[in-house]
């Protein structure tokens, strides 16, 4: 079977002849590689840090949002939404509709933006509008209303904002260049699917109550180029139809699949023409999908299911279709991706409980209870693991075979986005400030 290198794949999927992982690029929110990792020269990230310690510059962002930093060359993107809260009386009219369970919040307008920061002195320099919402759908207490993160690509921001829309900004002078709001879904608790770029393709998921598929704009026009309905099975509780799932890009035999992570099933997709290649059940009840998978060598794939009975599905793929290795049922995490190092897998239960699993065997190797509660997915960067959880704080672990806890540093805020650790600095998003963090010193 014939197999292309990482470098190779990454060149493939940002459109790029010849792209590496670069030491001064974050373009999605899992990083060069889409996988969590700052790339192989980036060198001397700080261990230790505090609102006093190892702080380069702190910045307010505007409006509010728990999309992960992107950073290309001096620019730091982001995007964000300026809220108008909702009446009381108005907002507990409009909730009536609501067959949920969950603490929500319901705004009387949102203006979508995207934010520009310059990465060496913190200031804002812009801050593009690119969508207002009237009397939005509500999202989850947890969620915001630009939760999804963008992808950096030639020069472009490609945004989205699930059933609120999506679009597109000229990054070298701010411009919007184009808008889409033709699809539509109920999501119940918000959006939360960060798009993936492929070649012309900005692939999006849209996992709703009612309606559940995925589809792809053309990148230079933004027009819809192909919707493909989930084909499989679900339950009779609507609540059950919803995910948040990232699409995935793999390598297989020569050809780029895009891995969909949706309620109860993971969907196969050819990234051009959205034909659904194949689709694998999760077995059990599994919606609301937020941690993105991550693959490894020999065409394996790791998959969270979600929440309802979440478990950490192994997966080969070598065939071109899906052949389950192994299961493990313990605190998998429902939030915060999975990380991959030297065949070893990471992951960080929502409630605290970390995780190190033999990728190749499914076997534990430890599981320790580090506190807090977690939504952003960990990065790993020389050696440690970067855990942020709401409470402000970020956990620093080794990535080892054996549990040891390196640091344990607070900042004010909550993290719901992940860090980025980007040429020796670690950008990091609270939902109060975005802080470059970095030894005292350092250039």
């Amino acid at each position: 079977m014939r197999r292309i290198n990482k470098c190779c794949l990454i060149a493939l999927l940002m459109g790029v002849a010849g792209l590496s992982q670069a030491k001064d690029e974050w373009p999605q929110w899992r990083g060069p590689s889409a996988n969590g990792h700052a790339s192989e020269d980036a060198k001397n990230f700080p261990l230790t840090w505090s609102e006093t310690e190892n702080i380069a510059w702190k910045t307010v962002v505007p409006g509010r949002g728990h999309s992960t930093p992107l950073i290309s060359g001096d620019q730091i993107w982001m995007t964000s939404a300026v809220e108008v809260e909702a009446d009381p009386e108005d907002a507990a009219k409009r909730l009536e509709a609501n067959t949920g369970d969950q603490p929500l919040t319901l705004l009387e307008t949102a203006d979508l933006i995207a934010v520009c920061v310059d990465r060496k002195t913190g200031e804002v320099i812009h801050q593009v509008h690119l969508l207002t919402l009237q009397k939005p759908q509500w999202v989850h207490k947890l969620n915001s209303y630009a939760s999804p993160t963008p992808v950096l690509r030639d020069g472009r921001l490609y945004c989205h904002f699930g059933t609120f829309g999506s679009a597109c900004v000229d990054t070298e002078n701010a411009k919007l260049l184009w808008t889409n709001t033709d699809l539509h879904v109920m999501h119940e608790n918000g959006p939360g699917s960060s798009p993936l770029v492929v070649g012309n393709r900005m692939i999006v998921h849209l996992d709703g109550s009612d309606e559940q598929f995925a589809a792809a704009f053309d990148t230079e026009t933004g027009k819809v180029a192909w919707r493909t309905d989930r084909s499989g099975e679900m339950g009779e509780n609507p609540q059950t139809h919803k995910a948040c799932g990232t699409p995935l890009a793999v390598e297989i035999d020569g050809k780029v699949q895009v891995l969909s992570s949706a309620a109860s099933w993971l969907y196969g997709y050819d990234p051009q023409t959205g034909e659904e290649l194949w689709k694998h059940p999760y077995g059990a009840t599994a919606f609301s999908n937020v941690a993105v998978g991550v693959t490894g060598p020999d065409d394996r794939v790791y998959v969270p299911t979600g929440f309802g009975k979440t478990e950490m599905m192994a997966l080969d793929l070598s065939s071109g279709q899906p052949r389950e290795l192994w299961r493990f049922k313990k605190a998998v995490s429902r939030s915060p991706s999975p990380l991959l190092v030297d065949g070893l897998l990471f992951f960080i239960a929502d409630n605290g409980v970390a995780s190190c699993v033999d990728a190749t065997t499914g076997e534990a190797l430890w599981q320790e209870r580090i506190d807090g509660n977690f939504s952003a997915s960990p990065v790993y960067a020389e050696g440690r693991i970067y855990c942020l959880n709401r409470e402000g704080e970020t956990v620093v672990l080794a990535a080892g075979r054996e549990f040891k806890l390196l640091g344990r540093n607070q900042l004010s805020g909550a993290h719901y986005a992940s860090a980025v650790p980007v040429g020796g600095a670690l950008y990091v998003r609270t939902d109060e400030a975005l802080y470059r963090i970095e030894e005292a010193g350092a250039e």
